[in-house]
C-alpha cells in the first residue's frame, strides 16, 4: 500500500497568506485578522532572508507612515501571547523604523515544518533574496520536504536548470559566499567560479579587476583550460657541435643555452664530489 503524496505549497501559498481573493479565503482572514502591539511579534530563526538593506527598509518605511502598512503580517501563536512571524518580517522590521506600535497580522495554526515551508517559499516567491539565502532555501525545501528540482521549479515557477545552478553556489569556498552576500559578487560572476579550481583567486580578481559577468566567464575558462607545456626551442646544429666538444674534453654533461646578442648560459652537470672537485682544480689551473 503506497502513501499518499506529499501536499506541496507552490502556487497555493496565497490562501495560507492572505493573498488569495477568493471569497473563502476571505472570511478566514477576517475571522484571523487582528491588530496587536508590534513588539509581541518575534521574528523566525528560520527565515532564509538573513541581510535587509538599510536604504530598502528606509523606503518601506516611508511608504508605511505615509499610507500605513496595506499588507498584513501572517504569524503563529507561541508561547506567554507572544507570535513568531512566518511571513512578512521585511514589513515587520520596516514598521518599527516608522514608529508604528500597532501592527495587522494574520494568524495561522501552523507546525513547525509548516511554518518554514511556507517562510522559504513565500521569501523566494516575492522577495529579492541574494543568490546563496535563495541557494539555502533550495536547499531546505529540497531536504526537509522531499522536493525533486522539477517539482520546486514548478511550485515556484522557476525553470529546473535556474534551481540546479543556484544549488552550485552552496559549494562555493566561504569567503567566496561571503562576497556575493555582501553584494560584491552577482550570481552570474558566482556561477562561472563554481567548476573552476581556485575559486577564491578568481573572485579576488574579478573583484580587484571589476570584470562584468561574461569576462569573468571568459576568466573561468581560460583558468579551466589546460595549460600546454612548454617546448624547448630545437638548438641549432652549431651549439650541439660545441656541447658535444667540450662534453667530451671534460668528461661531463654539457648544455649550452645561446640567446644571440643577449649572451647565453654554459651549464655543467655533475654526478659526484669527486666530479665537483676534478672541475674546480681545472678552472684553477
Amino acid at each position: 500500500m503506497t502513501s499518499a503524496p506529499k501536499k506541496r505549497l507552490g502556487r497555493g501559498l496565497a490562501a495560507l497568506i492572505g493573498d488569495d481573493a477568493s471569497e473563502e479565503a476571505m472570511v478566514q482572514d477576517a475571522r484571523t485578522l487582528r491588530h496587536m502591539p508590534i513588539e509581541l511579534l518575534k521574528p523566525s530563526a528560520t527565515n532564509p532572508r538573513k541581510h535587509f538593506g538599510e536604504a530598502d527598509l528606509d523606503e518601506l518605511a516611508k511608504s508605511i507612515r505615509d499610507k500605513g502598512l496595506l499588507q498584513p503580517i501572517v504569524v503563529r501563536p507561541l508561547a506567554e501571547g507572544e507570535y513568531e512571524i512566518v511571513a512578512g518580517e521585511r514589513r515587520w522590521r520596516a514598521a518599527q523604523r516608522a514608529g508604528i506600535h500597532d501592527v495587522p497580522v494574520l494568524i495561522r495554526e501552523l507546525s513547525d515544518g509548516e511554518a518554514l515551508e511556507i517562510a522559504l517559499i513565500e521569501n523566494i516567491q516575492r522577495t529579492d533574496l541574494n543568490p546563496l539565502e535563495e541557494a539555502r532555501a533550495y536547499g531546505l525545501l529540497l531536504e526537509r520536504f522531499s522536493y525533486t528540482q522539477q517539482q520546486l521549479a514548478d511550485s515556484i515557477g522557476k525553470s529546473r536548470s535556474h534551481i540546479a545552478n543556484t544549488l552550485r553556489l552552496l559549494n562555493l569556498p566561504d569567503s567566496v559566499r561571503r562576497q556575493i552576500e555582501e553584494g560584491n559578487l552577482t550570481a552570474g560572476h558566482a556561477r562561472a567560479l563554481v567548476a573552476t579550481d581556485s575559486p577564491a583567486e578568481l573572485a579576488d580578481r574579478i573583484i580587484k579587476l571589476g570584470l562584468s559577468v561574461r569576462e569573468a566567464e571568459g576568466l573561468a575558462r581560460e583558468a579551466s583550460s589546460p595549460r600546454k607545456p612548454r617546448t624547448k626551442p630545437e638548438k641549432d646544429a652549431d651549439t650541439r657541435a660545441l656541447e658535444k666538444i667540450v662534453s667530451e674534453a671534460i668528461g661531463l654533461k654539457v648544455e649550452i643555452t645561446h640567446k644571440g646578442s643577449a649572451g647565453g648560459m654554459l651549464q655543467i652537470s655533475y654526478s659526484t664530489l669527486d666530479q665537483l672537485e676534478d672541475i674546480c682544480r681545472r678552472l684553477q689551473s
